[in-house]
C-alpha cells in the first residue's frame, strides 16, 4: 500500500526526536547522537513541518513534549525498536529465516524446548526467538509470527491449528498425601489448594465434575505452573496439574495424584498465527512440524 512521503518521515528525524523525547534534552540527545545541539534542533524543526504539528514545547534551556507529542513518542519508539529488532534478525540468519514465537512458559519449557532440536535438524535455516506471553495479544501491535495458545478455538484476528487436548490430576507431594486423610474427592475440601492466577475456577470445575458440592475454594495463588508444581513437590498443597506438563516429577515419585480423578479440560493448546502470515516459510514449516510431534 502506497503512503503519501508526507507521512514518511526520515529515520534521521525519526532517531533525533525519539532521543530528545526520551532525554528531555537536546543537549544530551546531541551528544548520544553525535552531533551538535543546532543539528538536532533543525531536524526536530524540520519533523514538525512536516507533520504540521507542535511536539515540543521550549521553556528557555529545556523542552517537554506536548500531549500529541507525548503520543506520538510512544509509537515511534515502538516503530524503532521493531526495525531494530528486524535488523537484527536479518544479520543474525540472512539466508534462512527468523520465527518470533510466544509461548506459555510452562509449556515451553516442559513439553516445546526438549524437542525443539529436532526441528532445528530438519530446518538449519531457520532461527527461532522465544518470548513469553501470558495472554492473547493483538499481532497487528506485536513483531511476533506465531503463539502458543491455550483455549477455547477462538483469537480475534488469528488462525488456530489444533495442537492437542489436555488433562489434569490433583497431585502433591506423597508425604503431603500420607499426612492428610485423603481417601475421596470431598477430602480436598479440607487440605491446601494451589490455584494458578490463569485458570482461576479451575478448582471449582474439578469439584463439580466429580460431584462435590462446595461453598468457596481458597488457597495459595500462582502466575505459572512450574511454580505451582514446585509448591506441591514442597508440600505446601495439592496443585491441579496438567500430566504431560509434570511426567518427569510422576515418574521419579516427586508427586503422586492425591486421589485419582483426572479431568480433562474443555479448552485446548493450538498455535495461533495472523492469516497474512501463513505462508511465511520459518512459520509454515513450524505449524506442519509442531501439529506433527503434538499428535504423536
Amino acid at each position: 500500500m502506497l503512503v503519501s512521503r508526507r507521512f514518511l518521515p526520515s529515520t534521521s528525524l525519526l532517531v533525533a526526536f525519539e532521543a530528545v523525547s526520551r532525554t528531555g534534552s537536546v543537549t544530551a540527545a546531541a551528544r548520544e547522537l553525535d552531533l551538535t545541539q543546532s543539528a538536532v534542533s533543525r531536524q526536530i524543526k524540520a519533523l514538525e513541518e512536516q507533520l504540521g504539528v507542535e511536539l515540543f514545547v521550549r521553556e528557555r534551556q529545556t523542552v517537554r513534549l506536548t500531549l500529541a507529542g507525548d503520543s506520538y513518542a510512544r509509537e515511534i519508539r515502538e516503530a524503532l525498536r521493531r526495525i531494530s529488532s528486524a535488523s537484527l534478525n536479518l544479520r543474525a540468519n540472512p539466508h534462512g529465516g527468523t520465527l518470533n514465537l510466544a509461548i506459555l512458559p510452562t509449556f515451553g519449557t516442559r513439553w516445546l524446548a526438549p524437542r525443539l532440536g529436532r526441528f532445528l535438524s530438519a530446518n538449519p535455516g531457520v532461527t527461532i526467538n522465544l518470548v513469553t506471553r501470558l495472554s492473547s495479544f493483538d499481532f497487528r501491535l506485536d513483531s511476533i509470527d506465531a503463539a502458543i495458545h491455550f483455549g477455547h478455538a477462538h483469537w480475534p484476528g488469528a488462525e488456530l491449528a489444533f495442537l492437542m487436548s489436555e488433562r489434569t490430576v490433583p497431585a502433591c507431594s506423597p508425604a503431603f498425601r500420607d499426612s492428610h486423610t485423603i481417601s475421596a474427592a470431598p477430602d480436598l475440601l479440607d487440605v491446601p489448594l494451589l490455584h494458578l492466577n490463569t485458570r482461576p475456577d479451575a478448582w471449582e470445575q474439578w469439584f463439580a465434575n466429580n460431584g462435590v458440592s462446595f461453598q468457596t475454594v481458597h488457597g495459595m495463588l500462582f502466575d505459572q505452573f512450574a511454580t505451582a508444581a514446585q509448591a506441591a513437590v514442597a508440600g505446601l498443597g495439592v496443585a491441579l496439574l496438567p500430566t504431560f506438563l509434570i511426567e518427569d516429577e510422576l515418574k521419579r515419585g516427586d508427586l503422586v495424584a492425591a486421589v485419582d480423578r483426572e479431568m480433562e479440560s474443555s479448552e485446548r493448546y493450538y498455535l495461533a498465527y495472523p492469516p497474512e502470515r501463513a505462508d511465511y516459510p520459518p512459520l509454515a514449516a513450524f505449524r506442519d512440524w509442531i501439529v506433527r510431534e503434538a499428535a504423536g
